[in-house]
């Protein structure tokens, strides 16, 4: 791990950013490549610990990927023999890899980093169980498990409670097409979070020529192939975050190059949440231009569609004038750390005063300073970080180094903003 002072902005920042590519975009492009019907190509994908993980697992469980400096080609998985999957602490590859795995006639054992041991799993386990899978978790649960695969999964009629992460719901669809009966999953329980996420899942297999039919918290994905498909991935928007809120922050100016018209990501809703703390969002040809206001506001808002946006979010909030709210976020806590648990410590440790309520924070104007702010190994936490030491000076990031998760040279060009 390595201390890095956060860089102060003494004036507006005023900026262009080229950001790398969407995390979620290129892992549900490498697991539909590995299960399609040809070799696939995936251009501009993110190179970074998430998608190196999820790229190296796919090869231990039998495709072939070819890495490129722009463009990584993927063959199919055509044999399989029993392996390890280091899921490291990707929610993606700890969720996404156990179905694939069950389609092949092996054993793969996963585990990952100490943190994704405690990460909410018996979603995953007991909904492939009820699809007659045999996993071994020993009760726990959790990572670890084996997935001892039998060629073949029948698939279905199928209900979940995956209230706890919406990736149990897309682990399941983007595999479903390679079930023989197809899946039809039902979702039962609290309120699905995440649903931008969901809808990338369903986009994605579309566009790969499976049939998927919806209603509200239904989905019935028909048998059939996964047509090889040319993609070039998107840039990343949720890492668009902390750059949008360089400019609110400090009354700056930045442009995010390449911004999609039209997209699925979670992320997008920077354009309204920059509204919301009084800037301003337009498009610029292909590009979003954010400027900031005067002064911060307060904001109260439901979060739970987007909650891996929330701690830029609340590091906005921790700067703002007036009282913020931020609600609807209760399953942050099972992510790479209990998020609530860990903005509240850290913003209030700055001087800060924020309340931590079951499903959100209350975060209250304070005088902050300088100091010590803990990532907790969780690049989004390093993300908040970095945001308020634009205004706050003194602030130092414990391991910057988390942000190669999914963004490598993070600090480098985040150093960048400033002249």
């Amino acid at each position: 791990m390595s201390d890095w002072s956060a860089p102060h902005a003494a004036a507006p920042v005023d900026a262009t950013v080229l950001l790398p590519g969407s995390k979620s975009q290129t892992n549900r492009a490498l697991v539909l490549a590995a299960i399609a019907d040809g070799d696939s190509t995936i251009h501009l994908p993110l190179v970074a610990r998430d998608t190196e993980l999820m790229a190296s697992a796919l090869e231990s469980l039998g495709a072939r990927i070819e890495r490129g400096d722009d463009t990584w080609s993927v063959g199919p998985i055509r044999s399989t023999a029993d392996a390890e999957v280091d899921c490291g602490l990707a929610g993606t590859v700890m969720r996404f890899l156990p179905p694939v795995a069950a389609l092949g006639g092996s054993a793969v054992r996963f585990d990952g980093d100490p943190r994704a041991r405690e990460r909410p799993m018996g979603t995953t386990i007991s909904s492939l169980r009820d699809l007659g899978v045999r996993i071994d978790d020993d009760g726990r649960a959790s990572l670890p498990f084996t997935v001892h695969g039998a060629g073949e999964v029948r698939g279905g009629a199928l209900t979940v409670d995956a209230s706890a992460s919406s990736q149990f719901v897309s682990a399941l669809l983007l595999v479903a097409p390679r079930f023989a009966e197809g899946l039809d999953l039902r979702h039962e329980g609290g309120t699905l979070p995440s649903l931008p996420h969901v809808a990338m899942t369903v986009t994605e297999l579309r566009r790969r020529g499976v049939v998927v039919d919806e209603s509200p918290a239904r989905w019935h994905v028909h048998p059939g192939p996964v047509k090889a498909l040319d993609v070039t991935i998107e840039p990343d928007l949720s890492n668009a975050g902390p750059f949008v809120a360089a400019a609110l922050a400090t009354g700056g100016r930045v442009r995010v190059r390449h911004w999609p018209e039209r997209t699925d990501q979670a992320g997008d809703a920077w354009r309204g949440l920059s509204e919301a703390f009084g800037g301003r969002a337009e498009r610029d040809g292909e590009d979003l231009v954010v400027t900031g206001p005067e002064q911060l506001r307060g904001v109260d808002l439901d979060l739970h569609d987007v909650g891996e946006l929330t701690p830029v979010v609340a590091a906005l909030a921790a700067l703002a004038t007036g009282p913020s709210t931020l609600t609807g976020i209760a399953h942050l806590r099972g992510h790479e750390t209990d998020r609530l648990a860990a903005l509240a410590t850290e913003i209030n440790r700055l001087g800060g005063n924020v309340e931590e309520r079951p499903d959100g924070l209350v975060v209250s104007p304070a005088p902050l300073h300088g100091g010590s702010f803990a990532t907790y190994e969780d690049h989004r936490m390093a993300h908040a970080a970095a945001v308020i030491g634009l205004r706050v000076e003194g602030v130092v990031v414990q391991d910057i180094g988390t942000t190669a998760k999914t963004y490598p040279g993070f600090a480098q060009d985040w150093e960048h903003l400033l002249p």
